[in-house]
Order: structure tokens, then sequence, then C-alpha cells
């Protein structure tokens, strides 16, 4: 869900905006089409007025006939139709209500004054697309045809729903559209970050997401220029620091005296390992695909690991089952155990590691005192207990850099006498 908030919040907009347009168009209908019933029904409170008067009056039919024929209309006579149009007819407006007539009279007292109240009920139908007004008194009733008026369009309202609902939907559309390359943009990101730096963020676009793209490019080729930089480098005084140390190796067996041959030698071997270490460092930071990693035996990464630290196979005790495997840098992760045995080989009281998987984990146990420091301080390069130690404190940090490469941790516990140090 979150790597689509803004996909979803568009689409949250655009319902919204659809729904909250169709129940106005909705609501506006309805009202629409009631004012004009209502506007229809004022026409036919004057053909209730001709009707009363004709029932009063006991007018003709013919008359009655003539005074609707003036509002184009006319009365049904046929009982079939009547019997339909009553039966089947939509009733879009009824109203009952009584009226008052007065009549001059004259009697044996004079004259005087006759009201009559008469009760009508009049009701609007439609049938067929053609409206009908039906009155009825007490004891009678018409059904009147009305020729001119049409019943209630809607598809004006429709034309103008259909207009707003399709702007909107382009625009949103028109949205999404413009979101795609921000959706292209953040794959290309992901890839940037697993360690595809030839991926190309340049774009055409000038546009807001375009300008970013175009940024992210010139942000790329910087980042791949100091990486370049940094590897030319690290290669070049490493290769340069190899030749003198060679030479210096080959003059140091020409010195007369033992004492300082042995001494210059401890010094180049010395530095020969800490440049052997530096290669490590910037491999382990520099790996950036998968493409050596492959499917081994953990059992024979720990023999390779044994041989490379040059000890004596009593000395490492193994319980791991011989069909245990791991997805890995063959070369970087014997480097990782390997350090460990030296760790080991140098801490521990009795010089002896026990290599064993705990809950699915790879560990390593030796006896001795429990660190003075947390873990997180050892993994710092540069950094040790005991400075007189055979160590440049780059141990544990190269193990660390090469567990986070493989997408592991290091972690350590202290239990019995017995540092326990984790590959989780």
């Amino acid at each position: 869900m979150k790597k689509h908030a803004v996909l979803i919040t568009v689409l949250f907009a655009l319902s919204v905006s659809l729904v909250s347009v169709s129940v106005i168009f909705l609501e506006f209908y309805k009202i629409n089409k009631q004012q004009y019933i209502d506007h229809i029904f004022t026409k036919y409170s004057v053909i209730t007025q001709i009707y009363r008067d004709h029932e009063q009056r006991q007018n003709s039919e013919t008359m009655l006939d003539a005074n609707l024929a003036v509002y184009k209309m006319q009365i049904v006579k046929e009982q079939e139709e009547q019997k339909t149009v009553l039966n089947e007819g939509v009733v879009l407006k009824r109203e009952g209500f009584e009226s008052l007539s007065a009549l001059l009279m004259y009697g044996e007292n004079g004259f005087y004054t006759q009201n009559t109240i008469t009760k009508l009920r009049a009701t609007m139908i439609r049938h067929n697309k053609i409206l009908y007004f039906h009155i009825q008194t007490k004891n009678a009733g018409i059904l009147i045809k009305d020729e001119q008026l049409k019943p209630y369009n809607y598809l004006n309202i429709m034309y103008a729903f259909s207009t707003i609902f399709m702007i909107i939907s382009a625009s949103f559309i028109l949205v999404l559209q413009k979101l795609r390359p921000l959706i292209r943009l953040r794959r290309k990101i992901a890839l940037f970050g697993d360690g595809n730096l030839n991926i190309s963020f340049k774009t055409n676009s000038c546009d807001e997401i375009g300008l970013v793209s175009n940024e992210l490019e010139s942000t790329k080729e910087k980042i791949n220029t100091i990486l370049e930089s940094r590897t030319l480098f690290l290669r070049n005084i490493m290769h340069e620091l190899k030749t003198p140390i060679a030479k210096g190796t080959i003059a140091t067996q020409m010195l007369d005296s033992e004492k300082q041959r042995n001494r210059f030698s401890s010094i180049f071997n010395r530095l020969e390992a800490l440049v052997t270490e530096f290669a490590l460092i910037e491999e382990v930071t520099s790996i950036d695909d998968k493409r050596d990693f492959s499917k081994y035996r953990l059992i024979d990464i720990i023999d390779g690991a044994i041989d490379m630290a040059m000890v004596e196979r009593d000395v490492v005790s193994i319980d791991i089952m011989s069909d245990e495997k791991l997805h890995a840098n063959y070369r970087l992760y014997t480097t990782a155990i390997k350090n460990m045995i030296d760790n080991a080989m140098k801490y521990s009281s009795d010089k002896h590691i026990n290599i064993l998987m705990l809950n699915g984990e790879l560990c390593f146990e030796s006896k001795g005192e429990c660190l003075s420091q947390p873990l997180s301080y050892y993994i710092e390069p540069f950094t040790k207990d005991n400075p007189s130690k055979n160590s440049f404190g780059l141990g544990l940090y190269l193990v660390d850099s090469i567990l986070k490469a493989h997408g592991q941790v290091l972690a350590h516990e202290y239990e019995d006498g017995v540092n326990r140090f984790i590959f989780a």
C-alpha cells in the first residue's frame, strides 16, 4: 500500500469527485423534475376551474370541449383508453381540495346567496410520453389529454452530467499518465540502489518529474566518477605499495645481522598483510551485484577457511551437516570465517574454536574472557583491546563488511566463560 500511496490517493480523489458529481446531478435532477411538474400543474388548476364551472352550471359537453380546446386539451371519451391510462399510467402529482362558489338566488323572502362547496381531486398522469389530467368529484370524473405539453425530459441534464463526468475522468487519466514516469523512476532508483550503476535516469521530459530524473542522472554520473576515482586510487596505491614491500623483503635477506633481518622481515610482512586486508576491504565495499555468488556447501567453505588460516585441524571442531548449503561469494565468505578462526587463536584461553549451527545460524564458540566493550566497538576499523597483539584491528570490521554484503549481521553472546560469535 505504501509503495503506491500517490496512485491510491489519486484514484481515491477520482472516485470521490465522480461520486460527488453524480450525487449532485441526481439531486438536481429530482429538484428540476419536481419544479417542472409543479409548473405544469399550475396550468391544470385553470382546467380544474373550468370543470368546476361546468359542473355547477350544468353546461353542455360541447361547451366544455370548446373551453378545453383553447388550452390544447381534449376529453378522453373511449372507455378502453381511460382504463388503460388510469391503470398503467404513472402518477406524477395528485392534489385534493375543496372550492367554494356563491350564487345569488331569489326566493319567497327575496334575494339570498347560495354557497356551494365542491370537492375535487386532480391527478396528473404520464402514459406513453403523453400527459393526462384526471379530475374527480363525488359523483363524476373526467380524463383530459394534453396535446401540447410533453413529460419532463432529462436528456439535457444527462448531457451536462456526461460532459462533466468525461472531463473529470480525462483530467485524472492525464494525471495518471503524468505519474507513470514517476513509477518508472522509482524502479530505476531501486535498481541503482541494488548496485546497477549503469542505469540511466535521463529523460526528454521538461516537467517536474523530468527535472528530477535529469538531476538524478547528473548525480549518478558524479557518484560513478567518485567511485571510479576511489577504486583507481586504492588499486594504484596498493600496487605502488607492493613494489617497495617486495624490494624491501628481498633486500632484508641481504642483511648480515640476523636480528636486523628478522626485524625488517616482520615489518615488511605486516605491511604486506595490511595491504592484503585493504584490498579485501576495497573488494567488499565495491560489490555492486551478486554475479559472483553461488551455492556452496558450508563445510567446504569452512575447510577452505581452515587452510587459509594455516592452523592444525585438531584446533577446530566442526558440528555442521554435510548437506548444509549457503549462497555466497566463496572467497569473501571464506575470508570471514578465516578471520573468526584467527580471532579465536589470538584471544581464546585454550586456542580452540568450535564451529556449529545453532537455530539455523552459523556460530563460532571459544573459551575466554568476555569482551570489555560492546561488539559495535570492535567492528570499527583499527580498534582492539590489546595493542600488543599482532593485529591491525581490521579482522572483525572486515567480517562485518562481508556479512553485510551477504545480507547478514555479526552478533555476540557470552555464556559460562564462552564467547559466541554468530553470523545472523
